[in-house]
């Protein structure tokens, strides 16, 4: 998933740009550039460097989508994995040799301690995950108060980060948190899906 644009970064010619926003993810084999602008969202960046496959997700909430998220799973943070993961085998990488970096978690919210923030809890999610799936971390820039703008080269694993303190970011912190509240709306009601786990 993502929006595709073109765009020319020094020293690295021509390369196609794709940006990815709240529960999207994208995966390729093809030399691109992903990108994201991450508030207290989380970023993960997968490279199989033997295979030159990479790809990236961003999350919002930590935890599994239920049967009333199935329209938008990718936002969680097991499935945002397992989806990304999922998406880069099929295109030839192997997950015993996947490396990560990962990005995001701020505190975006003026008043919330960083402990009980959103983006601390997706960030520990997101470690704790990688680390029972034993894919390295080979980089990480997490927590502090400002946003992050990331570049993400799938031919290289390479990644390029920009901090920022401005009123873009101020407007992705009301976004996400509009997101959050629509989402715990959503929990909240009643599921059509029936489940049998028996025969009938």
């Amino acid at each position: 998933m993502g929006r595709d644009h073109q765009m020319i970064l020094p020293g690295n010619g021509q390369l196609k740009k794709v940006d990815i926003h709240i529960g999207e993810y994208f995966a390729s084999r093809e030399p691109v550039v992903i990108t994201t602008f991450l508030g207290s969202c989380v970023a993960v960046c997968l490279f199989d460097r033997k295979n030159k496959v990479g790809g990236m997700n961003h999350i919002l909430v930590p935890g599994k989508a239920s049967f009333q998220e199935f329209n938008a799973p990718a936002r969680f943070s097991i499935n945002a994995m397992e989806l990304l993961i999922n998406a880069m085998m099929k295109l030839g990488g192997e997950k015993q040799k996947l490396n990560a970096k990962v990005f995001g978690g701020a505190n975006v919210i003026p008043g919330l301690p960083h402990v009980n923030s959103v983006g601390s809890k997706i960030s520990e999610f997101v470690l704790e995950f990688l680390a029972h799936e034993h894919i390295p971390v080979m980089g990480q820039d997490l927590g502090g108060h400002k946003s992050r703008k990331v570049f993400f080269h799938t031919d290289t694993g390479n990644v390029y980060l920009r901090r920022s303190h401005s009123m873009k970011s101020s407007h992705l912190a009301v976004l996400e948190q509009k997101k959050l509240i629509r989402i715990s709306k959503q929990l909240e009601k009643k599921t059509d899906v029936v489940i049998f786990d028996q025969p009938v």
